[in-house]
């Protein structure tokens, strides 16, 4: 009951954390959301870079939103052998904000795409490390959904001695895919998600040179 108790109070503490306040007075959500969304930027990219508008760059590009897939927020480590149940879970990894930046270069677009996440210490957890699979996906939405760039992540996350929430940061700097039409450009989303089946996926074997 303890155990419950404690876990029960660790996932509660992430919930009060959601609450902004700020110089002695409530902030709205809205302005909670556009601060949280100002500082990760910052945190994940730095200080934007001042540039001199050219009239050939396309101003007016709309980057991609990233979206986290649906299902695929939440991540919960068991112990192996045992049932899957509150009692059994070691680690639970969720995924909180994303932040991006895209740049077009001779025809690509290139998305630099931020993941910020945290892994909390289940009753059955303990210090060690995490490999927290991740994967990012660019697609065309639509009647006909397309899959224009995806790409599997093996982060490794180690847990320290007595600390039961960790934080964990991932960023890719090169999303990169030949940049479509404007009105085509507003159907693309990049998803990030946890993909555990990615773990069991071996990487296919270099093929060796023939000797000549």
């Amino acid at each position: 009951m303890k155990a419950r108790a404690a876990f029960g109070a660790m996932a509660m503490c992430g919930l009060v954390l959601g609450i902004a306040v700020g110089g002695g007075r409530l902030i709205s959500s809205a302005q909670a959301e556009e601060s949280i969304s100002d500082k990760l930027n910052s945190w994940f990219f730095g200080p934007p870079a001042k540039q001199d508008p050219k009239p050939d760059d396309p101003a007016e590009l709309e980057c991609p939103s990233v979206d986290v897939r649906a299902g695929a927020s939440t991540m919960s480590v068991s112990t192996p052998g045992a049932e899957a149940g509150p009692m059994t879970t070691r680690y639970q990894a969720t995924i909180g904000q994303t932040a991006r930046e895209c740049n077009v270069v001779g025809g690509m677009l290139t998305i630099k795409v931020g993941v910020q996440g945290r892994i909390l210490l289940g009753p059955a957890g303990g210090p060690g490390q995490l490999d927290v699979p991740l994967r990012l996906a660019v697609v065309r939405e639509g009647t006909t959904p397309k899959t224009i760039w995806t790409k599997f992540y093996k982060i490794t996350v180690p847990i320290p001695v007595g600390q039961p929430t960790v934080p964990f940061v991932h960023i890719d700097p090169d999303v990169t895919f030949p940049l479509p039409s404007p009105s085509e450009l507003e159907a693309y989303v990049v998803y990030v998600g946890f993909d555990p089946n990615g773990l069991s996926v071996k990487p296919e074997p270099r093929k060796k040179a023939k000797k000549k």
